[in-house]
């Protein structure tokens, strides 16, 4: 599988249908493993929170989230991998699966009959989290027990970044845990036809992040205008770091995979991330 590394991070160079396919085609009962796909706000978070770059190196597949970076990062010469959103991968992927249970932790409840009319098949298993999840120590371990205990092939954990990362990663430090694990945010609501989408003009142009702006101001205005823009000048600063490096004969380092593909992936156990986290948010 090819990777591509953009800002520190191993890229899977897999569009929707790929992704898919490789979900599909995965074991149902082998070790949990998870999905992230970051975009310009995690990327944000990584340059305050570097600590949880553990969490990113560890998921089985890590795509990007963003055709505004994409777009950026190729017009001053960067090779980047597809975009691959956690919405399409969630509307590619429920369409596709044959009845069975599907866990859920996240979501409002009041979406779940919306969902379900959609996907008549699937048998949905619900955990709702409080506003305060990811400082939440006992409603985050009784969310992280749920997911094992309900041994899911598909585990959709929709708590927004990064109490889903954090979650999937303990998840899967859990003995007996089994699936895969999709972090996608606001992806069912969108499926259940709570929140609307961009029209796709402007998701194939990188102005979904416009969109949503426009949609809620108060709660993105920040986000988008403040905390992001940063990562804009990181993509430069690696585009000369890699000139430079070219110049000098010498070769883009890259890091090695951390998916977790072997039987134990976790032996020995890696330091837990979650300390310290809670309180640097």
């Amino acid at each position: 599988m090819e990777t591509v590394n953009l800002l520190g991070v191993d890229f899977d160079n897999l569009d929707v249908p790929g992704v898919v396919h490789i979900m599909l085609n995965r074991r149902a009962s082998a070790r949990f493993t998870y999905v992230v796909t970051p975009n310009a706000d995690h990327f944000a978070r990584l340059r305050r929170l570097p600590q949880l770059r553990r969490v990113y190196e560890a998921a089985w597949l890590r795509l990007l989230d963003s055709q505004m970076l994409r777009h950026a990062a190729s017009s001053i010469g960067l090779h980047a991998p597809h975009v691959a959103t956690g919405a399409d991968i969630t509307a590619a992927l429920l369409a596709a699966l044959p009845p069975q249970k599907i866990a859920i932790i996240g979501l409002d409840p009041k979406f779940l009959p919306f969902l379900a009319s959609r996907h008549p098949g699937l048998d949905f298993a619900h955990f709702p989290v409080p506003k305060d999840f990811l400082h939440n120590r006992p409603a985050f371990i009784e969310a992280r027990n749920f997911a094992v205990a309900t041994g899911a092939a598909f585990t959709f954990i929709a708590t927004g970044s990064p109490a889903q990362e954090l979650l999937a990663y303990a998840i899967a430090l859990q003995p007996g845990s089994a699936g895969i694990g999709l972090c996608i945010g606001a992806a069912l609501e969108y499926r259940a036809g709570a929140k609307s989408r961009a029209p796709a003009w402007m998701r194939g142009a990188g102005l979904e992040w416009l969109y949503r702006l426009l949609a809620e101001p108060k709660r993105l205005g920040r986000r988008y205008l403040v905390d992001d823009p940063p990562v804009l000048f990181d993509l430069v600063a690696e585009r000369l770091k890699r000139t430079s490096l070219r110049s000098l004969g010498d070769q883009h380092p890259r890091s090695a995979p951390a998916a977790i593909v072997a039987f134990d992936p976790y032996r020995p156990r890696p330091t837990s991330p979650l300390r310290g986290i809670h309180d640097a948010m």
